[in-house]
Formats: structure tokens, sequence, C-alpha cells
């Protein structure tokens, strides 16, 4: 298998595992991938997933070139973008799959063109020291396609955007740290238990609440300030009269830890 999908109780691991290939996507990966999305997003006791690559080399190269270009190339030219823009993009999660529940990206490695786009398409991104990122597509006269051009000047500096992506050259962990594209860098050996760890953070408040943050700050990051407040408070007030809402403030009078129960 390409892509390993395994459970640690309300947890999906979602691994990359084409180590010889720096676990760079081709059809077969890329259609794993969906299929990994769609499972963990249809499956009710999962609550967060931690995307990964397997080996010490690499989180993802990006996409095999050749293997790729003949998968572009199976429709015809007239057609790609109508059909590009109705199916999930490269990976699944870059475009036009959302799985409304939070993604962490634990990035060993290479991280680069499809790869770092992968990645940006996750929440919460956590990298190995020996990590580099890069969208170096410009080299093959190409631009990033499946929302680097967008996702990257979102989550850093334009101008820091456009550096990477006009000039192709590539990035160390210590400086995505510092420009923000990424939340933390460990080194190599603790970075699977760092995401672990974090994933079980999250797990541990109730799931609905999770969620409803996640499309708060999602949906908002693409409206008015405005609107955004408005979906904000669509979505915070039926979390104010919820069971789980009350066992949290009858658990502080206690001084207890509440005990969830998903309602």
């Amino acid at each position: 298998m390409s892509v390993r999908f395994e459970i640690d109780g309300h947890i999906a691991w979602i691994t990359l595992d084409r180590p010889e290939a720096l676990n760079a996507i081709d059809p077969e990966s890329h259609s794993a991938l969906v299929a990994a999305w769609e499972r963990f997003r249809d499956d009710d006791g999962l609550w967060a997933a931690v995307l990964t690559g397997a080996g010490r080399k690499a989180f993802c190269a990006g996409v095999d070139l050749k293997r790729m270009g003949e998968f572009y190339q199976s429709v015809p030219a007239g057609r790609r973008v109508e059909v590009w823009n109705r199916v999930p993009g490269i990976g699944g999660i870059t475009r036009n799959l959302e799985v409304g529940k939070p993604v962490i990206a634990a990035i060993n490695g290479l991280c680069l063109g499809g790869g770092l786009e992968l990645a940006l398409a996750c929440d919460i991104r956590l990298a190995s020291s020996n990590a580099t990122f890069g969208l170096p597509e410009v080299r093959w006269a190409i631009i990033p396609g499946q929302g680097g051009t967008q996702r990257l000047p979102r989550s850093v500096p334009p101008a820091v955007a456009l550096e990477m992506i006009l000039t192709g050259e590539t990035i160390d962990a210590r400086r995505a740290a510092t420009i923000g594209l990424v939340n933390q860098v460990y080194p190599l050996s603790r970075l699977r238990k760092e995401a672990q760890r974090m994933a079980e953070t999250i797990v541990a408040y109730p799931a609905r609440v999770v969620q409803a943050a996640l499309a708060a700050v999602r949906g908002g990051l693409s409206l008015p300030l405005a609107d955004g407040l408005r979906l904000e408070q669509e979505l915070a007030d039926p979390l104010r009269d919820s069971t789980d809402n009350r066992e949290a403030r009858t658990a502080f009078r206690e001084k207890r830890q509440p005990r969830w129960t998903g309602g």
C-alpha cells in the first residue's frame, strides 16, 4: 500500500508510504489519499488526524513527475481546468475535499512542491529539524497548481511567499518556523511523539466543540470581518446550551476534570 491508515483511539495516522520515491505522489497514492481522507471524514469515532511520510528523508517530495505527467495528459487540455475544479486535488485535501476535522502535518524531511501544498492544506504543521520546504515549480516551467499560490500567502507574509514561489528556492526548518510556516520544530526522533501529544490534547475536548472552532476559523478566513463575526456567533451560540458546556461549568465549580458526553 502506498498510504497507511492506522487508528489510535480517536486519532487517525495517515502515512505516505513510498520512501524509496521520497513519498512522491503518484496516481495510486493520490487515489489512496483521497480514500483515506474520506474514511477519516466519515468515521464519527475519529476526531483528529496526523499526516506524515514514511522513513527519515521525506514527508513528501512532491508529485511523481513522470507518472503524474501521464495522469494529467489523460485529460484533454481543453477540459483539464473543468475536471480539476470539481474533483479532489492532488493528495485529496488540497482542493474540493473538506474533512471538517483537525489535521496535523508531521513533516519529516523534504516537503517540496505538491508535498508542501499538501502540508499547507493541514491545520497545524510540526516539522523535524532536518525538514526542507519549497515550491520549485518554476524550474519546470509551471506554477504551483494545488493551492500553493493561494495558501502560502495566507500562511506567511505575501512577500516571503512570492520569494519562495518566484525563485523556487528552498528554506530550512528554522526559517519556516520564523515566518510562521510551521508551528514547532523538533528533533526527528521526537516528531512523531510530539504530533501524537498534540493530537491527544485536541481529542481530549468534545469533538463537536473542536469542529465548530475549526469551522469558524476556516470559514472566517474567506469572509470580511463583519461576516466572520456573524459566522462565529452562529457556531458558538448552540454550544452555550450544550450538555458539555453545563458539565464544564459544574466541573469548574467542583474543582474536578469535566466528564464529556458529546452532548
